[in-house]
């Protein structure tokens, strides 16, 4: 695969759910169904890693716990899998994008407002 940012995102993005706070922060930032995905990203990754070597499994258990310090090690590690498979590295990417696809854009617009000697000057 080659692509570190890549594998990042697919990281990333499986382990929300543990990292982020909760489900509710999640719904802020997604569409249902693209949370509904997340799960399963999760599981694809964890169960391809899951046996491949002791400091892999202490990762998936330390990010499922919300520790984010191991991230990178499975980054990593993902990244040689998806190198090996490259029909697993589809899959992954496909999903991947589904749930990037969901993800909920805020378009409201910010407001300055700047204060000179008492007086209010509105940027919009």
């Amino acid at each position: 695969m080659n692509d570190p940012l890549t594998t990042s995102l697919f990281v990333t993005l499986a382990v929300q759910p543990f990292i982020k706070s909760g489900t509710g922060e999640l719904a802020k930032r997604f569409t249902t169904e693209a949370i509904s995905k997340i799960p399963i990203l999760w599981e694809k990754i964890k169960t391809r890693l899951t046996g491949k070597s002791a400091k892999v499994d202490e990762a998936l258990a330390k990010v499922e716990n919300g520790d984010s310090t191991v991230i990178e090690t499975i980054t990593k590690n993902l990244d040689v899998v998806l190198d090996e498979d490259l029909d697993f590295a589809e899959e992954l990417r496909v999903l991947a994008q589904t749930i990037q696809a969901g993800k909920i854009q805020d378009n409201s617009s910010m407001v300055q407002n700047n204060w000179l000697f008492g007086n209010c000057y509105a940027n919009n």
